[in-house]
């Protein structure tokens, strides 16, 4: 985990250990978080109402398979907690939750360790298609997920297209007392990590290791989210 020829808050590189988890092929879409915009504005009234994003109605921005942009990480726990109340955990045994850094790193790398990108070391700009992809959806908003090559876990966009919350708090020293099993990062703090690129900046695609971090309240149209679950054993009697 980390980069040697990275940003200080990268350093030092150093090995962890983490659960094995689940962790989804795409992005939430627009699609799917309106499912859940509309499932929570039918419940009690007790509860604090959702508004859509604000971007919700940009034409750049509101493709139902466009990632979902502009959720706060409270909006994205929210999505959490409603996805795991209204599947059950039916399909994997566990809630669904954000990843933490340590395992979008995991998740990014598609196994190959110590490579700067998913597909290895060579710079985005020389990728078959992004010259395309930066004159089309990535001039003015995200692309709909899916779109480019997956990884070798079949993930997609794990690079680009939008900033994906994490669980952590951020700080950029942690890992110098990170613990080797399942780091999640400090106990408090006053921003969130981040990971991944973002179609607003000049190279839209982020090494594996790079980090980002903004106060969980904000709302940028380059933030989004994808879930992760543990992986529980199912009981049967």
């Amino acid at each position: 985990m980390g980069c040697d020829t990275g940003q200080d808050n990268e350093k030092p590189v150093h090995r962890v250990w983490i659960d094995e988890f689940l962790f989804a092929a795409r992005q939430v879409t627009n699609a799917e978080y309106g499912r859940f915009l509309r499932d929570t504005a039918s419940l009690s009234l007790s509860l604090s109402l959702l508004l859509p994003p604000p971007f919700w109605s940009d034409s750049a921005f509101n493709h139902p398979e466009q990632p979902v942009a502009g959720v706060s990480w409270y909006e994205a726990i929210r999505y959490c907690e409603w996805l795991s109340a209204s599947t059950g955990g039916v399909t994997t045994g566990g809630n669904f939750r954000l990843p933490t850094e340590a395992e979008w790193e995991r998740a990014a790398r598609g196994g190959r360790e110590g490579e700067l990108f998913p597909w290895g070391e060579a710079l985005p700009q020389s990728l078959p298609g992004y010259a395309e992809r930066c004159a089309g959806y990535w001039k003015t908003g995200p692309e709909p997920v899916g779109r480019a090559e997956p990884n070798a876990y079949g993930l997609y966009n794990m690079c680009d297209n939008v900033h994906e919350w994490c669980s952590d708090w951020y700080a950029p020293g942690y890992y110098a007392v990170s613990p080797e099993r399942n780091p999640r990062g400090p106990e408090t703090g006053d921003r969130r990590a981040s990971r991944g690129g973002s179609w607003r900046h000049h190279i839209k695609m982020s090494r594996c290791a790079a980090r980002s971090s903004i106060p969980p309240e904000f709302k940028y149209a380059d933030y989004g989210f994808r879930v992760a679950c543990d992986v529980q054993l199912q009981v049967r009697g």
